[in-house]
């Protein structure tokens, strides 16, 4: 309701706006108008020069009469100052008409701001231009919600419902152009390793990848449909068989998929693939241009080659496949020692064939309030499926707190084990092995988060490799693709396929920053037989695969290279250089998180004669 009746609001007003403006007389031509700087350029060098600029009106003061402009535009702002003594009486009447956002010019000269008055903050902060002439080339409406202060608690409905206003915003600009930057430099960067970029169709057959796709009724050949790409995948491989043999575009990527928090409909991807390659020269390229990237777009310096950790060693250590190593903090696994103390649930644990009682050491952690174990911390473990989170501390020497009583005689083994010293907490998981290790990793990765709060931000970067290739529906039992099943097995692999799919790993790969997971990339399946295998282990038959995937696997009887390749989320990468928390502040036109665009109202629905053309009719109930 706020965004209706803010909407309502502003188009009251907007009648009676535009007659104020015809009344005075106000708005002109551009004319022989033509900027000479841009609102970032001027500098105390520039004092003495004729001027003419044009942008926006972030603020206006009026100090006795005289009107200082605060002027902006994507390039920064300049203050221009109108004396009522310097002007002719029409410059002056227009500078008492304007408000924030009108659109303005200005011609005047270049001059230094009195001094006391300088303003440091602004990189044009120790000059002014003093008015000449002005013109107002467009009026603006009162606005919904301030430009000029950007203030985070204006309702996001309400902001994306005027993007078109946010999106001046300093801070959407600087967002806007560090994406151009970075881009920029992945483009120069891989163009300088020899690949082509190269477009491949938005109109696709569809096929299965795990979301749903959207679909594009083909008015010509009623009763079929395109998709639109979820991926390159399919494509990307198919110019590896042409002998393209480096290709990379900034590809479209749209997914079907139920709300999410900070998921979008659409997103950008830097989707690139190799020619005989193995999972070390696409870790190369990706880090290569990584580090040029991140310094020519926030002047970062990082160090190559990026670690590389294994899934089972991910998940063991840090309880996640991507974790956040900006603070090593391994989880310990003491169910030798647990085994052995009267705590039921630890030798419950113990007894087990697959039971494991993990430990997490929390260094310094006098902000961990048993309110805050109890209430915060253990709710994470107990959603991941297990029990509960025990703990303890190690306080003058001695364990104190929670289970302390149950763990005060495997004190010294408990210190080995983990490290603790005085003043660490422990907080320990106690399940099968892999419930112990996402449970844990839950906390691991909110204890991490409070550790860094108000820390200087640092980028570190990580692989994680050798995924299994499969997963188990729990309530089906069918195997079904850990990422996609166009990977290759490892070598060693191939021979358990389908004798044990879950024990096969495959030659795939994730780059993680700071625990959020960039993309994630594989070396490819280039053979038939070894493709139509592990489409069968999934449960496709002969007819399914020939149907869905004949094109492919055709083009693999045709002498198809051995390849491999990876997509980088180009959205996921700004939201963490920028600082932000959602994806939504890295795209110029975003969508809710039920994928509608509030600015132009879509999706929407369509004239009845071009549902027919499309063949295409609505059941009662979608109509409404």
């Amino acid at each position: 309701m706020g965004v209706e009746n803010a909407a309502a609001g502003v188009a009251a007003r907007a009648a009676e706006e535009r007659a104020r403006a015809a009344e005075q007389n106000a708005l002109e031509p551009l004319g022989d108008l033509r900027r000479t700087h841009t609102l970032g350029e001027l500098r105390a060098a520039d004092v003495g020069r004729a001027v003419t600029l044009l942008g926006w009106v972030n603020r206006i003061r009026d100090l006795g009469g005289v009107k200082f402009i605060d002027l902006r535009d994507r390039h920064g702002r300049t203050q221009a100052v109108v004396r009522p003594e310097r002007v002719h009486a029409a410059t002056l009447a227009r500078a008492n008409l304007l408000r924030q956002e009108f659109v303005i010019g200005v011609r005047g000269s270049v001059a230094p701001r009195p001094a006391g008055q300088e303003n440091p903050e602004m990189p044009t902060g120790a000059i002014e231009v003093e008015v000449e002439e002005l013109r107002i080339l467009n009026s603006a409406l009162p606005l919904p919600f301030s430009v000029a202060e950007d203030d985070p608690a204006t309702a996001e409905d309400l902001r994306l419902r005027y993007r078109f206003l946010e999106l001046r915003s300093e801070r959407l600009q600087s967002i806007l152009a560090l994406r151009h930057r970075l881009v920029a430099a992945v483009r120069a960067s891989l163009d300088g390793m020899g690949f082509l970029e190269i477009e491949t169709p938005l109109l696709v057959k569809p096929t299965p990848e795990g979301a749903r796709d959207y679909v594009v009724p083909s008015r010509l050949h009623p009763g079929k449909f395109y998709a639109l790409p979820q991926s390159p995948q399919l494509y990307k491989q198919i110019l590896m068989v042409a002998g393209c043999d480096r290709y990379y575009q900034i590809a479209r990527c749209l997914r079907d998929e139920d709300p999410r928090a900070d998921r979008q409909p659409e997103f950008s991807q830097i989707d690139l693939e190799m020619s005989f390659v193995g999972e070390e020269d696409v870790f190369r390229v990706v880090e290569t241009f990584m580090a040029v990237a991140l310094k020519e777009a926030v002047g970062v310096e990082i160090a190559t080659p990026f670690p590389r950790l294994a899934y089972d060693d991910a998940m063991r250590c840090y309880g996640s496949d991507k974790p956040d190593l900006r603070l090593d903090l391994p989880m310990a696994d003491v169910t030798a020692i647990a085994g052995g103390l009267e705590f039921r649930p630890f030798r419950a644990a113990a007894a087990t064939a697959d039971g494991r009682v993990l430990c997490l050491r929390v260094p310094g952690a006098a902000w961990a309030s048993r309110r805050v174990i109890d209430v915060e911390l253990a709710p994470l473990a107990t959603r991941a499926g297990a029990e509960g989170l025990a703990w303890t501390r190690l306080d003058g020497g001695a364990l104190a707190g929670g289970i302390a009583k149950f763990l005060a005689p495997a004190r010294d083994a408990l210190a080995g084990a983990t490290g603790a010293g005085d003043g660490d907490l422990l907080c320990f998981v106690a399940a099968r092995r892999r419930v112990a290790e996402v449970a844990l990793g839950q906390v691991r990765g909110e204890i991490v988060r409070r550790l860094l709060e108000g820390k200087p931000v640092t980028h570190v970067f990580h692989w994680i490799h050798r995924f299994p290739l499969f997963e188990q529906d729990p309530e089906s039992g069918r195997w079904t693709p850990a990422h996609h099943m166009f990977t290759m097995p490892l070598a060693a692999d191939l021979e358990r396929l389908e004798s044990d799919p879950g024990a096969v790993h495959a030659e795939l790969y994730d780059l993680v920053m700071n625990g959020v997971e960039l993309g994630s990339g594989s070396v490819r399946v280039h053979r038939r037989d070894i493709q139509e295998r592990i489409m069968a282990v999934i449960g496709m038959s002969p007819e399914e695969m020939e149907e869905r995937f004949g094109f492919l696997l055709g083009a693999f009887d045709f002498g198809a290279p051995p390849h491999g390749g990876i997509a980088l989320g180009v959205d996921r990468l700004i939201m963490l250089l920028a600082g932000r928390s959602s994806i939504r502040e890295t795209i110029a036109f975003p969508k809710t998180a039920r994928a509608t665009s509030l600015m132009d109202a879509a999706p929407a629905a369509v004239p009845p004669s071009d549902l027919r053309d499309l063949h295409i009719q609505l059941l009662e109930g979608d109509l409404g």
